[in-house]
């Protein structure tokens, strides 16, 4: 008995049987659901989660511009991709690596200086390649369209003039211009999470760490619990609710007693991004919850010193507010000054930026 396979179906698996098949019944000659691939991509995006994230714009791109195009991305954190919208997700290891190499691709783009990320890109079979690339030895542009973002990497004072967000420049080094394709992530509202939440109140989320890379950007106790008192006062309709990993366990634990504000613990990633998805806004550092927040379409306040803040698109939901002390530590873990510019961030000037917000 003869039966035909159409491998060029976005359905189409040939390990397993395909999702139409396993509903349906349906074999290929007479399937009603067979989509005919319109291009095979690959984005090689590792990077931390945060990274990550504001990638997925990307996607949205390339679904609008080749329907049923199918789109294979290689991370170091696959989990935080949403499965619904990207056709294959895979961690970064030896086979993944070993499939790449081994197929051909339309498409083919690294946004990651990691050196084996471009040794990838150098190797796969791809009729486009975008992105960085490995050349004697070392990370390099693949083309003029990547030039921009590679040297603001190399170049303080390059990076220090830019004026283009993050969003723009990796839109540019694929050639496109970026016109607000949001970020992607899901909610895991299908999880079932609960949470101790007050009914019929407005929720400000204060995501109180800036991780352990960037201290410098760190503001103090004193500051979050004078926040929280004079948020207070000016909504005193709204709950405020403490967000943070295990890092901020303690520090959120000591602003809770000494402010009254409301903290649930920490949590694993899926039930922080469930948790923020209950916020009304979030007032936080450049920080994994930053992304988060944007992702999830939440209002935002950021704050911002030690960054280009031109980097960072709030997609019209918020604002950045910095130190009243122009910030000389750029991309710097530690204060040239010894004092760190974030203490001289009031918390009224946050506590405004919220009420025009919220």
């Amino acid at each position: 008995m003869k039966i035909n396979y159409k491998s060029d179906c976005l359905h189409f698996k040939g390990h397993i049987p395909c999702k139409p098949h396993k509903q349906n019944g349906y074999h290929c000659d007479d399937c009603h659901a067979y989509e005919k691939i319109s291009k095979r991509i690959l984005i090689i995006k590792l990077g931390a989660i945060g990274d990550v994230i504001r990638t997925t714009p990307l996607v949205v791109k390339f679904k609008t511009l080749y329907p049923n195009c199918k789109i294979t991305w290689l991370s170091w954190t696959p989990d935080i991709l949403p499965s619904s919208q990207i056709d294959e997700i895979l961690k970064w290891d030896h086979n993944s690596i070993m499939y790449a190499q081994n197929s051909t691709w339309d498409i083919a783009i690294n946004l990651d200086k990691e050196k084996e990320a471009g040794a990838l890109l150098k190797v796969v079979e791809a009729k486009e390649k975008y992105g960085f690339v490995l050349k004697e030895n070392e990370i390099q542009p693949i083309n003029d369209l990547a030039l921009h973002k590679f040297l603001t990497g190399m170049f303080d004072d390059v990076s220090q003039a830019n004026t283009k967000s993050y969003l723009q420049e990796i839109f540019e080094i694929c050639g496109f211009i970026h016109a607000g394709e949001p970020y992607l992530m899901d909610t895991h509202s299908e999880k079932g999470y609960t949470w101790n939440l007050p009914k019929g109140k407005k929720i400000i989320g204060m995501n109180t760490g800036c991780g352990g890379r960037w201290t410098t950007r760190l503001w103090s106790i004193d500051k979050w619990v004078e926040l929280v008192g004079i948020i207070k006062q000016q909504h005193p309709d709204a709950e405020i609710l403490l967000l943070g990993g295990e890092a901020e366990d303690a520090r959120n634990k000591e602003i809770q007693n000494r402010s009254g504000a409301l903290y649930l613990g920490y949590f694993s990633l899926f039930e922080f991004i469930n948790l923020v998805n209950h916020c009304d806004l979030i007032i936080t550092q450049v920080t994994m919850g930053m992304h988060i927040t944007l992702a999830l379409g939440k209002k935002i306040i950021l704050m911002n010193n030690i960054f280009n803040p031109h980097e960072f698109d709030l997609f019209g939901k918020g604002e950045i507010v910095a130190p009243n002390k122009a910030c000389k530590c750029f991309y710097r873990g530690s204060c040239v000054d010894g004092r760190s510019c974030m203490e001289e961030l009031p918390a009224q000037k946050i506590a405004d930026a919220v009420k025009r917000y919220f």
